[in-house]
């Protein structure tokens, strides 16, 4: 077999995605792991969808990413712990399901690895007829990730736009109908956000993510008993989370009127 041309060395920037990664733009860090990722270049890669996920750790496509470095470095438990974190993120993400076959197929684990063929197989054509498994998931998360420019950008109306064309081809992506709910959060649509969180739950009761945010939508619209059981639930759940302790306490804060004595 004819030797691969050596491809030229890539110097990783001396600050590296973790300290100066700050003044670069969401889409700058994710395009470098994927040029890194295209070169073969595996460890800069990792580097930069690692930074991405430690600011951003729902983005299941990123995670799917992290998986696939792991995997071609030599790491198959950690990519398929990987690609089980996009799973639960989205259990309907059908590339990830086939990575993760790929690799437990590699590993001789082959039970294991006709379920999850089965079920990326399942998953071909479930939401969208029209966008058959790779060219709908890559649609919709190509939509997704301009949303999230969008939202890293402080423009969450343009956001909700691109995740509402995202889950039009990918109705059952819940890490995309978490991020349009945030982004109607931040342009006031509290009852679309409520309306967003409620479907994920009721398909996937186990999204305890949702059901912060949902927390925090009741709270805004004045159900503070509901945003309390939906909070007490989460701390049940993740009782090592201080984002719900916090929430809880600021529920027995004193109201206050905003006028002097």
């Amino acid at each position: 077999m004819t030797p691969r041309p050596k491809k030229p060395v890539y110097k990783r920037p001396s600050q590296g995605p973790g300290s100066k990664a700050r003044s670069f733009s969401l889409d700058q860090i994710i395009q470098n792991g994927i040029a890194a990722w295209e070169r073969d270049d595996f460890e800069i890669a990792l580097e930069n969808f690692s930074a991405v996920i430690k600011k951003y750790p729902n983005f299941a496509d990123i995670r799917n990413r992290v998986g696939l470095c792991q995997a071609m470095m030599g790491n198959p438990e950690e990519a398929l712990r990987q690609f089980d974190k996009a799973l639960g993120i989205n259990e309907d993400y059908a590339e990830a399901h086939l990575n993760k076959a790929i690799v437990l197929n590699e590993l001789g684990r082959f039970d294991e690895a006709q379920v999850s063929f089965q079920r990326a197989s399942e998953l071909d054509t479930r939401d969208n007829a029209v966008f058959p498994s790779d060219g709908g998931n890559r649609l919709a998360i190509s939509h997704a990730r301009t949303g999230d420019i969008y939202l890293a950008s402080d423009r969450p109306a343009e956001a909700a736009i691109e995740y509402e064309k995202a889950l039009a081809v990918r109705a059952r992506f819940a890490d995309i109908r978490t991020k349009l709910a945030e982004a109607y959060l931040e342009v006031g649509r509290i009852d679309d956000a409520r309306r967003e969180l409620e479907i994920i739950l009721e398909e996937r009761p186990e999204f305890t993510g949702a059901r912060m945010r949902l927390g925090v939508v009741l709270q805004k619209q004045g159900d503070l008993e509901g945003a309390r059981r939906a909070w007490e639930r989460c701390a049940e759940e993740r009782p090592d989370d201080s984002r719900v302790r916090a929430y809880l306490a600021g529920l027995d804060l004193p109201p206050s009127d905003g006028e002097g004595d």
